[in-house]
């Protein structure tokens, strides 16, 4: 049964039964040969069923890449990398076990969550061992040689796994089906030598035969999902920190817990966090797998950040990016998303959640730097922080030639406009850098249901302004208070929706302190000094501007003068 044919009361009896954290995941089952199948009117050579021309996910919950025909005419991808569970698990209970009516973004509640002021290595300080019951350490020096060696089918809160750098990768892969708390969280931590952190690598690796779980073809480390201690348990208060976790993706093999040898499947990931509440991955480099990291509609609260993600992707495949994440309540910050690999014509981040915020990250290339598009899960489309997104302190670096013209898309892609994310984008204090020679668009609203407020931002083209558009024409765009190229347009598209022109600079140069270094703080004389506008409403106070990224993952506060600057970093 696909999750958008169950009839609401029993997706409310499902509901109920997470205040316990525990889900039966064998009162359903979901069909993983149900491809979408349909045909775009826009015109382009994608793969999804989306009229609105964009490089979308699929909405579908199936677990197979689905090919769908979009036909807008852009370079876009369907990145439906499948936002569903395999065989036995329903991929439609809700892991939702916050009672407060709201859509569960308390990943964070302070508007800067603090940044670690040198984001490395340091996390072992963050909760010291004596804090745990329970401790594992994995190295050369210590009992346990191995990953797999850690009984990681019974851990129980309050744990910390230690694995500790050793020159070879650890070619080992796991499940954690844990049920921690705030008090007693489950720690996987890995202990660096100098800046080298421990690698766990899918290519070749071996599961612990003692453990039982499913979709292993589609994870390196997974969470959620897993017959022992039992399967409805909905893992809660997992850090994952200090990690590089790669080479989960064809033709990698493995060793699966039958002892039986699998190829990984083309919709992979480094991470896959399948079920989970508060859940966070901190400090990890993941890459050369399909998706960098994943996340299901299963999932609540989830924190990514201080990680590195590159050379994720399938070569001319459109549905493995860097991120792909649909959960209720996801926060990305003081992240590094570089290039995907060669010939991948997957996103940095493709999203379908309630509760997005995207802040203080630097992103360079993918086919879209953000794909904010819309869910088909009833929890998580109900939910009051579905219809925005936040998106502020951010470097957007657009090498020429680098997929889409569009930089970010919000809205939705898979042809039912009712589940569409309905409201508004939130975009400001970022720093657009483009170097394509063609056309650069800042954004696509999908319909002229969605709308925009775009302030402070620097949006910078190093080809003429004539070749720079803010919008594709569609829904309304509010605009102020932005540096924008000289000689930009609104839209190279005739305009059906609403452009309002609000107040803007413009000039050749915004005042970078160095541009080919890549160095986008302001110099000295910038006409983007002090020359900011105040934030709207609706972000305040939760999402005040008070931190800015640093080279890489992570951020420091942001200084105040009282006459903030545009753009993503204050002088």
């Amino acid at each position: 049964m696909n999750l958008r044919s169950l009839p609401p009361v029993l997706i409310l009896i499902l509901v109920g039964c997470v205040g316990c954290g525990r889900i039966n995941f064998d009162q359903l089952l979901v069909s993983d040969d149900q491809p979408d199948a349909g045909y775009g009117t826009d015109g382009d050579t994608d793969t999804d069923t989306d009229s609105d021309g964009d490089s979308d996910m699929d909405s579908d919950m199936d677990s197979d890449s689905d090919t769908d025909s979009d036909t807008d005419g852009d370079s876009d991808t369907d990145t439906d990398a499948d936002t569903d569970m395999d065989t036995d698990m329903d991929s439609d209970s809700d892991t939702d076990s916050d009672t407060d009516g709201d859509s569960d973004t308390d990943t964070d509640t302070d508007a800067d969550t603090d940044a670690d002021t040198d984001s490395s290595s340091d996390s072992d300080s963050d909760t010291d061992v004596v804090e745990f019951d329970h401790v594992y350490d994995v190295g050369p020096a210590f009992a346990l040689k191995e990953p797999g060696e850690v009984p990681w089918e019974s851990l129980e809160p309050s744990t910390l796994v230690r694995i500790h750098y050793r020159a070879t990768p650890y070619a080992a892969k796991w499940v954690i089906n844990t049920r921690g708390t705030a008090d007693q969280p489950i720690v996987i931590r890995g202990v660096p030598e100098g800046n080298n952190l421990p690698v766990i690598t899918g290519e070749n690796a071996t599961t612990r035969l003692e453990l039982d779980y499913w979709n292993e073809d589609r994870a390196v480390v997974k969470i959620g999902g897993s017959s022992l201690p039992v399967e409805d348990i909905v893992p809660a208060y997992v850090t994952v920190e200090n990690l590089e976790i790669r080479s989960g993706r064809p033709p990698y093999q493995f060793t699966d817990h039958s002892g039986s040898l699998q190829t990984y499947r083309d919709i992979a990931s480094s991470v896959h966090v399948e079920v989970g509440e508060q859940i966070t991955v901190r400090n990890c480099v993941l890459t050369d797998s399909a998706n960098g990291f994943f996340t299901t509609v299963l999932t609540t609260d989830v924190t990514v950040e201080e990680c590195y993600f590159y050379d994720n992707g399938i070569f001319d495949g459109t549905y493995a990016h860097n991120a792909e994440t649909e959960s209720l309540g996801i926060l990305f910050q003081y992240n590094h998303f570089g290039p995907l690999r060669a010939g991948a014509r997957g996103n940095q981040i493709a999203d379908r959640s309630a509760g997005t915020v995207v802040r203080y990250n630097w992103f360079e290339a993918g086919n879209r730097q953000l794909d904010l598009v819309e869910s088909a899960d009833a929890r998580i489309s109900a939910a009051p922080s579905y219809g925005e997104a936040i998106v502020y302190g951010n470097i957007f670096v657009e090498p020429d030639g680098a997929g889409n013209d569009q930089l970010i898309h919000y809205g939705g892609d898979g042809g039912d406009t009712a589940f569409y994310r309905q409201t508004g984008l939130h975009l400001y204090n970022n720093t657009f850098v483009s170097a394509r020679q063609d056309v650069t668009i800042l954004l696509r609203l999908s319909t002229a249901d969605q709308s925009a407020d775009v302030r402070n931002n620097i949006i910078h083209t190093e080809a003429s302004g004539t070749t720079l558009a803010l919008f594709n024409g569609t829904g309304t765009l509010d605009c102020r208070d932005n540096w924008i190229t000289q000689d930009w347009v609104s839209s190279h598209d005739p305009i059906t929706g609403t452009f309002n022109d609000l107040g803007n600079l413009s000039g050749l140069d915004p005042g970078f302190e160095d541009l080919v270094a890549q160095l986008f703080g302001l110099a000295a004389g910038s006409d983007c000094l002090d020359q900011a506008g105040a934030l709207a409403a609706e972000v305040l106070p939760l999402h005040d501007l008070t931190l800015q990224y640093v080279l890489h993952q992570d951020a420091e506060s942001r200084p105040d003068d009282g006459n903030p600057d545009i753009g993503a970093f204050e002088r």
